[in-house]
Parts: C-alpha cells; sequence; structure tokens
C-alpha cells in the first residue's frame, strides 16, 4: 500500500457514538433474527458502497474478523 492509498480508520471517529449506538438497537426492536440478520447485510452493503475501497474494506474485514 503508498501513502497515497486510504486507510481504514480505526481510531474513534463517530460524530455521537453514543446517539448511533442507541439508533442502531432501536432499528433493531421488533425484528425476529432472520429479520435483523437481513437488515445488518443491508446496511453493511451500503457502507460498503459508501467507502467504497477494496483495500479499506479488506482492512475491515481483516480487523472485524480478529476482533
Amino acid at each position: 500500500m503508498t501513502d497515497s492509498t486510504p486507510r481504514l480508520v480505526t481510531a474513534p471517529n463517530l460524530e455521537a457514538p453514543d446517539d448511533f449506538y442507541e439508533l442502531l438497537l432501536v432499528t433493531h426492536q421488533g425484528l425476529s433474527t432472520d429479520e435483523s440478520h437481513a437488515f445488518n447485510a443491508r446496511l453493511v452493503l451500503l457502507l460498503a458502497n459508501h467507502v467504497g475501497k477494496l483495500d479499506v474494506l479488506r482492512e475491515a474485514i481483516a480487523a472485524a474478523r480478529s476482533a
């Protein structure tokens, strides 16, 4: 990777992390397990599309897998 290649941001970067977490919890309320998994998959795909860089997505997948 060169210096100009985008890197995964792993330092705290959420504008309002507690608000986001609450929003995520509220969004899952009333969903079945299957619906919750489907929602998570759609959200991941939307956010991956927003990121758009395969190298960054590879880093994110590796980081999530090793956590």
